[in-house]
């Protein structure tokens, strides 16, 4: 089954839909190709005491791993709330994203404006943490 970009993009607006996020209003979603081919989603869960929320990517990252995925050769990230712009990974996603990344991951990245923007785990998160 070839997942096109846009498919993806879809995947990830439709999962946008089912966010829980009374308190910002900020709805995400996310979908991810793994490295068997495989579709995962995920949106973000916010919760009254805000650290203990959820991230669309860590949920969909989670999702994944679940089916026996290892690695995200794309993922699609939608989100937005009025004049905010494109919605990129927080910096602990994008730590999320980079330890199942590679070089050839690609992270699309999606606001309301419905204009997408594509980067690589270097352009998102330069000087990594990682361990050997």
């Amino acid at each position: 089954m070839n997942i096109s970009d846009k498919d993806l993009i879809d995947a990830a607006t439709a999962a946008r839909e089912n966010a829980y996020c009374r308190y910002s209003g900020y709805a995400v979603g996310a979908a991810i190709i793994d490295d068997n081919g495989r579709l995962h989603t995920g949106c973000n869960i916010e919760n009254a005491a805000y650290p203990l929320g959820n991230c669309a990517e860590a949920a969909a990252i989670a999702a994944m791993v679940l089916e026996g995925g290892n690695r995200i050769v794309r993922i699609a990230v939608v989100g937005g709330s009025g004049g905010i712009g494109p919605c990129t990974p927080c910096g602990g996603c994008r730590q999320r994203i980079h330890e199942f990344a590679n070089d050839d991951t690609v992270i699309i990245t999606m606001d309301d404006s419905k204009d997408w923007q594509q980067y690589s785990i270097e352009e998102l998160l330069p000087a990594s943490f990682h361990l050997p």
